[in-house]
Protein backbone atom coordinates (compact mmCIF):
# COMPACT_ATOMS: atom_id res chain seq x y z
CA UNK A 1 0.00 0.00 0.00
CA UNK A 2 1.59 3.13 -1.28
CA UNK A 3 1.46 6.17 1.08
CA UNK A 4 0.30 8.45 -1.52
CA UNK A 5 -3.20 8.69 -1.83
CA UNK A 6 -2.85 11.50 -4.49
CA UNK A 7 -0.52 12.65 -7.08
CA UNK A 8 -0.73 15.29 -10.16
CA UNK A 9 1.65 15.13 -12.58
CA UNK A 10 1.80 18.12 -14.67
CA UNK A 11 -1.57 18.48 -14.96
CA UNK A 12 -2.81 21.89 -17.35
CA UNK A 13 -6.14 22.93 -18.21
CA UNK A 14 -7.25 25.26 -21.30
CA UNK A 15 -10.61 27.26 -21.69
CA UNK A 16 -11.15 27.98 -24.88
CA UNK A 17 -14.29 30.15 -24.66
CA UNK A 18 -14.30 33.36 -26.17
CA UNK A 19 -10.44 32.20 -26.66
CA UNK A 20 -7.86 29.85 -25.72
CA UNK A 21 -6.62 30.83 -21.87
CA UNK A 22 -4.43 28.44 -19.71
CA UNK A 23 -5.89 28.25 -16.26
CA UNK A 24 -3.53 25.66 -14.85
CA UNK A 25 0.05 25.13 -15.89
CA UNK A 26 1.92 22.05 -15.24
CA UNK A 27 0.38 21.59 -11.38
CA UNK A 28 2.36 18.74 -9.59
CA UNK A 29 2.21 17.01 -6.00
CA UNK A 30 0.97 15.06 -4.14
CA UNK A 31 -0.60 14.16 -1.03
CA UNK A 32 0.45 11.37 1.67
CA UNK A 33 -1.88 9.44 3.58
CA UNK A 34 -3.01 11.55 6.66
CA UNK A 35 -1.90 14.59 5.83
CA UNK A 36 -3.87 17.35 6.20
CA UNK A 37 -2.77 19.70 2.84
CA UNK A 38 -4.98 23.66 2.13
CA UNK A 39 -5.10 25.26 -1.36
CA UNK A 40 -4.87 28.75 -1.14
CA UNK A 41 -4.54 31.98 -4.02
CA UNK A 42 -6.67 34.98 -5.24
CA UNK A 43 -9.60 34.66 -6.38
CA UNK A 44 -9.42 33.23 -10.25
CA UNK A 45 -5.77 31.63 -9.97
CA UNK A 46 -7.42 28.12 -10.92
CA UNK A 47 -8.06 26.83 -6.98
CA UNK A 48 -11.64 25.65 -8.22
CA UNK A 49 -10.80 24.45 -11.23
CA UNK A 50 -7.78 22.46 -9.55
CA UNK A 51 -10.17 20.61 -7.03
CA UNK A 52 -12.73 19.65 -9.66
CA UNK A 53 -10.19 18.26 -11.69
CA UNK A 54 -8.44 16.05 -8.60
CA UNK A 55 -12.17 15.12 -7.90
CA UNK A 56 -12.74 13.59 -10.86
CA UNK A 57 -15.41 15.72 -12.10
CA UNK A 58 -13.48 17.37 -15.12
CA UNK A 59 -11.45 15.16 -17.31
CA UNK A 60 -10.96 17.75 -19.69
CA UNK A 61 -7.17 18.34 -18.95
CA UNK A 62 -3.30 16.82 -19.57
CA UNK A 63 -1.08 15.49 -17.12
CA UNK A 64 -1.78 12.85 -14.77
CA UNK A 65 -3.52 12.08 -11.83
CA UNK A 66 -3.29 8.82 -9.56
CA UNK A 67 -5.68 8.57 -6.96
CA UNK A 68 -4.93 5.49 -4.55
CA UNK A 69 -2.04 4.18 -6.72
CA UNK A 70 -4.64 4.14 -9.84
CA UNK A 71 -4.03 6.19 -13.03
CA UNK A 72 -7.33 7.62 -13.45
CA UNK A 73 -6.09 9.63 -17.02
CA UNK A 74 -8.10 6.24 -19.64
CA UNK A 75 -11.01 5.56 -17.03
CA UNK A 76 -14.60 6.19 -18.40
CA UNK A 77 -17.39 8.27 -16.80
CA UNK A 78 -18.89 5.67 -15.09
CA UNK A 79 -15.77 4.17 -13.76
CA UNK A 80 -14.80 7.58 -12.53
CA UNK A 81 -18.24 7.82 -11.05
CA UNK A 82 -17.52 4.86 -8.71
CA UNK A 83 -14.34 6.05 -7.85
CA UNK A 84 -15.42 9.60 -7.00
CA UNK A 85 -18.53 7.54 -4.28
CA UNK A 86 -15.91 5.44 -2.89
CA UNK A 87 -12.38 7.13 -2.63
CA UNK A 88 -13.33 10.75 -2.17
CA UNK A 89 -15.59 12.82 0.45
CA UNK A 90 -17.08 15.61 -0.46
CA UNK A 91 -17.43 18.91 1.52
CA UNK A 92 -18.65 22.01 -0.10
CA UNK A 93 -19.48 25.63 1.32
CA UNK A 94 -23.34 24.84 1.36
CA UNK A 95 -23.48 21.75 2.99
CA UNK A 96 -26.28 20.10 0.36
CA UNK A 97 -28.84 18.44 2.82
CA UNK A 98 -32.16 17.07 2.01
CA UNK A 99 -34.52 18.51 4.10
CA UNK A 100 -36.95 15.69 3.15
CA UNK A 101 -34.75 13.18 5.36
CA UNK A 102 -33.46 13.19 8.73
CA UNK A 103 -29.86 13.91 9.46
CA UNK A 104 -28.87 10.22 9.61
CA UNK A 105 -30.52 9.47 6.66
CA UNK A 106 -28.48 12.20 4.67
CA UNK A 107 -25.47 10.68 6.24
CA UNK A 108 -26.15 7.49 4.97
CA UNK A 109 -26.64 7.81 1.10
CA UNK A 110 -23.67 7.89 -0.32
CA UNK A 111 -23.24 4.21 2.02
CA UNK A 112 -26.45 3.28 0.40
CA UNK A 113 -25.32 4.25 -3.13
CA UNK A 114 -22.00 2.36 -2.82
CA UNK A 115 -24.50 -0.81 -1.74
CA UNK A 116 -21.66 -2.78 -0.37
CA UNK A 117 -23.12 -3.18 2.99
CA UNK A 118 -26.64 -3.44 4.12
CA UNK A 119 -29.51 -0.51 4.99
CA UNK A 120 -28.38 -1.93 8.79
CA UNK A 121 -24.86 -1.80 8.56
CA UNK A 122 -25.18 1.65 6.87
CA UNK A 123 -27.16 3.22 9.40
CA UNK A 124 -24.66 2.11 12.24
CA UNK A 125 -21.59 3.43 10.11
CA UNK A 126 -23.23 6.87 9.98
CA UNK A 127 -24.52 6.66 13.60
CA UNK A 128 -20.76 6.12 14.65
CA UNK A 129 -19.90 9.38 12.17
CA UNK A 130 -22.37 11.52 13.66
CA UNK A 131 -21.06 10.33 17.17
CA UNK A 132 -17.15 11.11 16.01
CA UNK A 133 -18.15 14.56 15.25
CA UNK A 134 -20.08 15.03 18.81
CA UNK A 135 -23.85 15.32 16.60
CA UNK A 136 -25.48 11.73 17.06
CA UNK A 137 -28.21 13.35 19.72
CA UNK A 138 -29.53 15.36 16.18
CA UNK A 139 -29.53 12.20 14.11
CA UNK A 140 -33.25 11.97 14.07
CA UNK A 141 -33.76 15.97 13.20
CA UNK A 142 -34.34 17.26 9.58
CA UNK A 143 -31.17 19.59 8.45
CA UNK A 144 -33.60 22.86 8.48
CA UNK A 145 -33.87 22.45 12.40
CA UNK A 146 -30.31 22.49 12.56
CA UNK A 147 -27.96 25.42 13.38
CA UNK A 148 -25.67 26.19 10.33
CA UNK A 149 -22.59 24.67 12.08
CA UNK A 150 -24.69 21.66 12.81
CA UNK A 151 -25.16 21.07 9.30
CA UNK A 152 -21.03 21.60 8.18
CA UNK A 153 -20.78 18.52 11.11
CA UNK A 154 -23.38 16.61 9.22
CA UNK A 155 -22.23 17.65 5.75
CA UNK A 156 -18.64 15.86 6.91
CA UNK A 157 -20.21 12.67 8.49
CA UNK A 158 -21.80 12.40 5.22
CA UNK A 159 -18.25 12.95 3.60
CA UNK A 160 -16.76 9.99 5.70
CA UNK A 161 -19.58 7.12 5.32
CA UNK A 162 -17.88 5.28 2.99
CA UNK A 163 -14.78 5.62 4.50
CA UNK A 164 -12.94 7.51 1.66
CA UNK A 165 -9.33 7.87 1.08
CA UNK A 166 -9.10 11.61 0.84
CA UNK A 167 -11.95 14.19 1.87
CA UNK A 168 -11.94 17.04 -0.92
CA UNK A 169 -13.20 20.27 0.85
CA UNK A 170 -14.21 23.85 -1.40
CA UNK A 171 -14.25 26.52 1.26
CA UNK A 172 -16.10 24.22 3.83
CA UNK A 173 -15.96 27.42 6.18
CA UNK A 174 -17.21 29.92 3.87
CA UNK A 175 -20.51 30.14 5.11
CA UNK A 176 -19.42 30.00 9.18
CA UNK A 177 -18.66 32.72 11.98
CA UNK A 178 -15.45 32.09 13.70
CA UNK A 179 -16.41 30.11 16.48
CA UNK A 180 -18.19 27.17 14.03
CA UNK A 181 -14.95 27.74 11.45
CA UNK A 182 -12.78 27.11 14.26
CA UNK A 183 -14.97 23.92 15.11
CA UNK A 184 -14.61 22.59 11.46
CA UNK A 185 -10.44 22.94 11.39
CA UNK A 186 -10.62 21.46 14.44
CA UNK A 187 -12.30 18.12 13.41
CA UNK A 188 -10.57 17.96 10.11
CA UNK A 189 -7.42 18.25 12.17
CA UNK A 190 -8.74 15.59 14.49
CA UNK A 191 -9.19 13.49 11.53
CA UNK A 192 -6.20 13.82 9.83
CA UNK A 193 -4.45 13.28 13.88
CA UNK A 194 -6.15 10.37 15.15
CA UNK A 195 -7.91 8.88 12.16
CA UNK A 196 -4.93 9.26 9.51
CA UNK A 197 -7.61 10.95 7.32
CA UNK A 198 -6.24 12.68 4.17
CA UNK A 199 -7.89 16.25 3.65
CA UNK A 200 -6.75 18.85 0.89
CA UNK A 201 -8.95 21.97 1.68
CA UNK A 202 -9.36 24.94 -0.77
CA UNK A 203 -10.00 27.87 0.99
CA UNK A 204 -9.84 31.58 1.73
CA UNK A 205 -9.28 31.59 5.50
CA UNK A 206 -5.16 32.12 5.94
CA UNK A 207 -5.24 31.11 9.18
CA UNK A 208 -6.96 27.92 8.43
CA UNK A 209 -4.93 27.24 5.87
CA UNK A 210 -1.33 28.44 8.24
CA UNK A 211 -2.47 25.69 10.68
CA UNK A 212 -2.71 22.91 8.03
CA UNK A 213 0.17 20.08 7.74
CA UNK A 214 1.66 21.92 4.23
CA UNK A 215 0.46 24.84 2.21
CA UNK A 216 -0.43 24.71 -1.44
CA UNK A 217 -0.50 28.43 -2.93
CA UNK A 218 -1.39 29.35 -6.57
CA UNK A 219 -0.69 32.08 -8.88
CA UNK A 220 -1.98 32.26 -12.07
CA UNK A 221 -2.48 28.94 -12.46
CA UNK A 222 1.17 27.80 -11.23
CA UNK A 223 2.07 26.49 -8.11
CA UNK A 224 4.10 29.26 -5.91
CA UNK A 225 4.25 27.30 -2.75
CA UNK A 226 3.90 23.73 -1.74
Amino acid sequence: MTDKVLEAVNISKFFHNPKTFQVLKDISFSIDRGEFVSVIGKSGCGKSTLLYILSTMDTDYTGELIIDGENLKSKVDKELAAIRNEKIGFVFQFHYLLNEFDVITNVMLPGLKLEKLSTEEVRENAYQKLKILGIEDEALKKPNQLSGGQKQRVSIARSLINDPIIIMADEPTGNLDFKNSRIVFDIFKELSVEFNQSLLVVTHDNEFAENTDRIIELLDGEVIRG
